[in-house]
């Protein structure tokens, strides 16, 4: 008997299940080929942008080659069009070579460039802190010790990412102007702060032992 019953239960959890399926089988399947679709879209979207990365990388490369081997014009025009059309990344690397590439040929036009990425707020505090940074170094021979602060020194404290460069500029820039204690001020900053790259730090050791040699003789 009780057998018999099992299988009349089993045959009515059959029926339920076939009408369920009559009723949202198509559903079921609809939402399973969407999810193989969505898959397949998103592997195929990916595999996209990959080539055109590397694709754009391709053209940054080769927008480098022509600087480096002294082709101004065409490296420049290779640049200004990844700004256009290259990807997000490429397009940002392309306007600061581009400034780069331009300071080369004239510092003035040079300095304007990294003014404006410094001024543009889509490229985020640390890559505006970058260009007035670079364009600090371009500053040194014609900006005043007392302008470079203005704008550099507030880069200058501990944890800002360009912190290092920013303490080499005002050095630099204080030398310059025969400021011999702010000089050695940012040069002692820069050595004696522990994640300074060694290369820097060597730069700075260096102009140090000159404002040391600048310094009048004591009596």
């Amino acid at each position: 008997m009780t057998d018999i019953f099992q299988e009349v239960s089993e045959d009515m959890r059959r029926e339920k299940a076939q009408k369920l399926w009559a009723k949202y089988g198509n559903y079921v399947l609809g939402a399973a080929l969407a999810v193989v679709i969505g898959v397949s879209g998103y592997v195929a979207y990916q595999h996209y942008l990959k080539q055109q990365a590397e694709a754009t990388g391709a053209r940054f490369q080769e927008a480098i080659s022509l600087a480096q081997s002294g082709k101004t014009k065409e490296a420049a025009a290779a640049l200004g069009a990844l700004m256009k059309d290259g990807s997000a990344g490429y397009q940002t690397l392309a306007r600061f070579r581009l400034a780069a590439e331009t300071a080369n040929d004239k510092v003035e036009d040079g300095i304007k460039a990294y003014e404006a990425l410094a001024a543009d707020s889509s490229l985020g505090p640390v890559l505006q802190s970058l260009a007035k940074v670079r364009g600090g170094y371009l500053m040194v021979d014609t900006a005043s010790y007392a302008d470079l602060a203005g704008k550099i020194e507030p880069l200058t404290a501990a944890g800002e990412p360009w912190r290092h460069s920013a303490r080499e500029v005002l050095g630099l820039a204080a030398w310059k102007a025969k400021d011999l204690a702010n000089a050695s001020k940012w040069y002692q900053a820069v050595i004696t702060d522990k994640d300074v790259p060694p290369a820097l730090r060597q730069r700075a050791e260096l102009m140090l032992q000159l404002i040391a040699s600048d310094q009048p003789a004591k009596a």
